[in-house]
């Protein structure tokens, strides 16, 4: 039951993810009926329309209905807060901390001393040979 529901809620956004997509594969498969039932250039067959106002109709009904949902493209977020009031009635219990140190044992084994005779600037000797 929990894989159909799965595979039923996977079918449905994906229907709703590809709708412009299935209108043109739908156009395509049915293109001569589409053509007999809705298209408004019947009398001119030079023009070779073949229906594809009615596909571009439908189309532009798909995006217009896509640009109106609400907050489309956008995830909506919604924040809840607790009532004031509820969180009056409970009293938090205070407890005296005492200072902590950060691991006291380590630090006295560590000690800094930075080596200075190795990184200094070169100099320059003049060496007079007589």
């Amino acid at each position: 039951m929990a894989r159909w529901l799965a595979g039923f809620l996977t079918a449905l956004m994906l229907l709703q993810t590809f709708s412009q997509e299935l209108l043109v594969v739908d156009y395509q498969l049915r293109k001569e009926r589409i053509t007999q039932l809705f298209c408004v250039n019947k009398d001119k067959p030079q023009m070779r329309c073949n229906g594809q106002c009615h596909l571009a109709k439908q189309l532009r009904k798909a995006a217009d209905a896509e640009s109106k949902a609400p907050n489309a493209g956008f995830a909506k977020m919604k924040f809840e807060a607790l009532p004031t009031g509820w969180v009056s009635l409970v009293r938090p219990t205070t407890y005296p901390l005492a200072p902590r140190q950060f691991a006291p044992q380590r630090a006295a084994l560590y000690s800094f001393a930075p080596v200075r005779s190795v990184f200094h600037p070169p100099t320059f000797r003049i060496v007079l040979l007589s």
